[in-house]
């Protein structure tokens, strides 16, 4: 075998907002997570963070091999996996869009339907049947609006219930619930012109006969209505649906090539609108709930003077094994945005792994992302500097060592 000559490689132009990829990077500093930004109009990619990362230039030249040995050996950070787009999460609160739209397109609420919390919902009769809520409405009504606004868990626990207890059997309604939630691009590979990526899971029916002998039903699967339990997306999945909310019921395929040798890529799986399986006219009144999430709702305090912007909140509990047992460590932060309301140039989604509420870090950072690339700048100085020299690694550090500790323990007992 004998070397030949290089071929040049032929010059691509990407989707990537460079100043906006940066200020994300730099966001992320001291954290771990994903952050991909799209634009709804068009599917194209504008930001894709994963945090930790590497500089690419360590793995080019004569020190190429030590490099990327050091890199994909480090279990502990993982720089080398794209959080964006491998890593899958429980999506949390952002989900309860999803549980509302479907309870839409079934019929089975209206935008006046009320349910009622009392801090919480309870749906069987042992104690542990009961799912907690923290949205503050005690002894009157919860209808759609209040309900995203607030994040209230019982009010999409009813819905879901009243989903999949529509048809003859909870498996029939199931592959109906999951159809819908598919639609938007979840539980699938979405066709992007990316490499890699990750599923998600988003359970049908069959998912369930072949998991439980016993009998099961909609308060079996109940967690799936707040975005937890089975369900899991990815970064740039929840991105994208996130896109498709703004646009109304559809989006198209992200990408992050934009032009090959100086000429726009044309290619119909980029172009194409994928339409959701729910109708458009139900999209204004969750629009409109996503609004108040920042007017008066859990990211009030992230508002941008000058721009409206919709969101979503969550907060997903997280657990690892510890010989055997489930220890609880901080929860991850999640947030879901588009701006403008009205005219949508941008949709996020961010996880921050042991970031606690999505209020405190999350929904901040996006709004600073999105001020970034809508206004060139950033005007709320105080809050910059606060997510940027905000670090995590205490929170991580303390997941390694009962890591450790555990694994010194195996070490012990098999001495």
């Amino acid at each position: 075998m004998y070397d030949t000559l290089a071929v040049p490689g032929k010059d691509l132009t990407l989707t990537i907002d460079s100043e906006l990829q940066q200020y994300g990077e730099l966001l992320m500093s001291g954290k771990r997570g994903g952050i991909v930004a799209l634009e709804p109009q068009t599917g194209e990619i504008l930001a894709l963070v994963t945090a930790p990362s590497y500089d690419p230039n360590l793995l080019v030249g004569r020190k190429r091999s030590p490099n990327s040995v050091k890199l994909f050996n480090d279990t502990i950070n993982m720089p080398t996996f794209d959080r964006g787009l491998q890593a899958m999460y429980s999506p949390g609160s952002p989900f309860k869009i999803l549980t509302g739209l479907i309870g839409l397109q079934e019929g089975v609420i209206d935008t006046r339907t009320p349910f009622y919390c009392n801090h919480g919902y309870r749906y069987g009769k042992q104690p542990n049947a009961f799912m907690g809520c923290h949205c503050g409405i005690v002894g009157r009504p919860v209808r759609l609006v209040t309900a995203i606004a607030k994040s209230c868990n019982s009010y999409f626990a009813n819905t879901y219930r009243r989903i999949i207890d529509n048809y003859e059997n909870p498996s029939i309604g199931m592959d109906a619930w999951s159809n819908h939630a598919k639609s938007f691009g979840l539980g699938n590979y979405l066709g992007y012109d990316l490499p890699s990526g990750q599923k998600g899971r988003i359970p049908d029916g069959k998912f369930y006969d072949k998991n439980y002998e016993f009998r099961w039903g909609a308060t079996t699967t109940i967690s799936n209505a707040i975005g937890q339990g089975e369900v899991e997306t990815t970064p740039i999945q929840l991105a994208n649906m996130t896109a498709a909310i703004a646009n109304k019921g559809h989006f198209y395929t992200p990408h992050i090539v934009k032009k090959i040798d100086n000429k726009p890529v044309i290619d119909s799986t980029y172009t194409t609108q994928r339409k959701t399986t729910v109708s458009p006219e139900h999209f204004p009144i969750v629009i409109e709930a996503m609004y108040e999430t920042f007017t008066r709702g859990t990211a009030r305090y992230s508002q941008v003077k000058g721009i409206d912007i919709c969101g979503k909140t969550g907060t997903v509990e997280n657990f690892i094994r510890v010989d055997g047992k489930k220890v609880q460590l901080t929860d991850h932060s999640i947030f879901i945005a588009f701006a403008p309301k009205d005219d949508p140039k941008i949709a996020i989604a961010i996880f921050v792994e042991n970031g606690g509420y999505g209020s405190t870090i999350a929904a901040p950072i996006t709004s600073l992302l999105i001020e970034k690339y809508l206004n060139g700048t950033v005007s709320r100085k105080h809050i910059e500097d606060r997510m940027v020299n905000l670090s995590l690694q205490k929170e991580y550090d303390k997941k390694q060592e009962l890591l450790t500790s555990k694994n010194d323990s195996i070490a012990t007992r098999t001495k």
